[in-house]
């Protein structure tokens, strides 16, 4: 398919922003706005304001009638999905997916009324939430009085149009970072997909981004028959790897393979050297789709609901807590500690302690604690063995770093090695009961790489499926530069620029926190 290169053009704009003065776009994207009034007080600003495309919340003048306007302007801008259209004149051309095709009133066989497909003005609302006041229980507001202010986003799943021809299109797929359920899930439906569209050249990049400039690693190629039964292992069928080379040498390879879509899986890091390949692929014009599906277990990736990985991460934590609680129960004082992986947030942590139902403390790096004096988490202990006997302990690996001495070292994706606080916690509670001269049985289980090593249950091989699938069919349609994923239970497309901003945290005020705290029954630590 012929393709003309379109010049760069600018983000900004001089004329009035067409889309909010629309009826259907008022609709459509929630603008709830006197469009009138706006322009009788001649406030027309907004639509000249010069927005970046990764910008944070443009400033807002909270007295300004049209600051809503504003907002949504920026919104939209900052959501628009990144595609090849915006390098290339392209022309679609019909998709070549369909699942169902049925005789037409007239008769002819050719005509699709199959119904599935996803049309590109559809969108999902990010939150459906309106809170009252900003201090309701996990109050996220734009303005001091808490207005609604509807925030939506592109909806994932297949075009009726597409802007590749299957048949000449080669697809690598490529899994980075550590081990993850739900991994070879995901590359098979990939796989899946892209040969329902009729794509016939699919290879795997072998142990991460290393796989493209490590001499003697060889790309795989892939078909259906080869990962049919992948997803009965845990793992990744193409290897995994930390770091990898510069952009410009990742890109020189994609460029040399003639790579025409790139399917990245990782987390808050192979996001954001997805975007890095993807801003270099548009730098040098190449027509490429750059698209990411989420993975982490620790499900730190904003604005998502969940990454794949996290449920099963979160039932196997269950399984050692639940041994913990038979260790810690079964000896006279017997105190269970359990170590689960969350480099910066505590979801596994909080989830697992409340799916457990078995956890007297859990301590979560967003919240602040402290083990020694009146309030601390010893004290506490104490009071547990004397009233019941026995303890359990439930601790994120990146909580409580500041009571330990940082080592400054970091790993080849640049994370900084975090100190371990299991073990530091399980030899304060020994020297602590030692001390005191009570007797203490302290069973210590770290099951991290048993956690990550497993094969995805059944809540995340449904998700890891549908990410699949929708990160191929966003690839088609042209975008590039996005990830697959799962918000307010509706499957999504967002601009990764949107969600590397910084890692997603637990909230101190959430009610899920809150949830956590009414089961362990624990104080304030801090």
């Amino acid at each position: 398919m012929a393709a003309a290169l379109k010049t760069s053009g600018s983000f900004c704009s001089t004329q009035p922003h067409q889309g909010l003065e629309s009826t259907r776009d008022q609709i459509l994207h929630g603008s709830h706005l006197n469009v009138k009034q706006c322009k009788s007080k001649k406030i027309k600003k907004a639509a000249s304001l010069c927005f970046k495309a990764t910008s944070s919340k443009v400033d807002l003048d909270f007295n300004d009638p049209c600051w809503k306007q504003k907002f949504q302007e920026d919104w939209e801008k900052r959501f628009d999905l990144p595609s090849i259209t915006d390098i290339y004149d392209l022309k679609p051309r019909p998709t070549t997916f369909s699942l169902k095709k049925n005789r037409s009133s007239t008769g002819d066989e050719n005509v699709d009324m199959w119904n599935g497909y996803v049309n590109n003005d559809d969108r999902a609302l990010l939150k459906v939430i309106k809170y009252s006041s900003p201090t309701s229980a996990g109050a996220e507001c734009i303005d001091p009085d808490c207005s609604w202010v509807e925030q939506w986003v592109h909806r994932a799943g297949p075009r009726k149009e597409i802007y590749y021809e299957p048949e000449e299109v080669k697809a690598a797929i490529v899994t980075c970072g550590g081990l993850c359920p739900g991994l070879n899930d995901v590359i098979r439906q990939i796989v899946f997909t892209l040969e329902t569209y009729g794509v016939k050249n699919i290879v795997g990049i072998p142990f991460g981004y290393r796989g493209f400039f490590e001499k003697g690693l060889k790309e795989m190629p892939l078909s259906r028959g080869l990962v049919e039964n992948i997803n009965l292992n845990g793992g990744s069928f193409l290897g995994v790897s930390r770091g990898g080379a510069k952009t410009s040498e990742i890109v020189d390879s994609i460029q040399a393979r003639r790579i025409d879509m790139l399917f990245v899986l990782g987390g808050n890091g192979t996001h954001a050297g997805a975007n890095a390949i993807h801003e270099e692929c548009r730098k040098r014009k190449l027509k490429v789709s750059v698209v990411a599906v989420p993975k982490t277990i620790d499900n730190d990736i904003l604005l998502m609901d969940k990454t794949f990985g996290f449920d099963t991460a979160v039932e196997e934590a269950q399984r050692a807590i639940n041994s913990a609680y038979i260790e810690a129960r079964s000896a006279y004082h017997g105190i269970g500690l359990v170590k689960l992986m969350g480099r910066s947030s505590g979801f596994i942590a909080m989830h697992a302690s409340l799916s457990s139902g078995q956890v007297d403390v859990c301590l979560i790096p967003e919240v602040p604690f402290t083990l020694d004096g009146e309030i601390g988490v010893l004290r506490h202990l104490e009071h547990l063995l004397k009233t019941k006997g026995f303890c359990v302990v439930c601790v994120a690996e990146a909580a409580g770093q500041d009571l330990l001495q940082k080592s400054g070292a970091t790993d080849a994706s640049g994370n900084v090695i975090l100190s371990d606080i299991g073990v530091h916690m399980q030899q304060k509670i020994k020297t602590h009961f030692k001390d005191i001269g009570v007797p203490a049985d302290v069973k210590y289980i770290d099951p991290t790489y048993m956690v990550r090593a497993c094969r995805a249950n059944a809540s995340d091989a449904i998700l890891c499926t549908v990410l699949g699938q929708n990160a191929v069919h966003g690839a088609f349609a042209g975008f590039s530069g996005i990830t697959s994923c799962i918000c307010n239970t509706h499957y999504v497309y967002l601009p990764i620029t949107e969600v590397i901003k910084a890692p997603k945290r637990v909230n101190p005020n959430s009610r899920m926190w809150h949830r956590c705290l009414t089961s362990t029954g624990q104080p304030d630590f801090h």
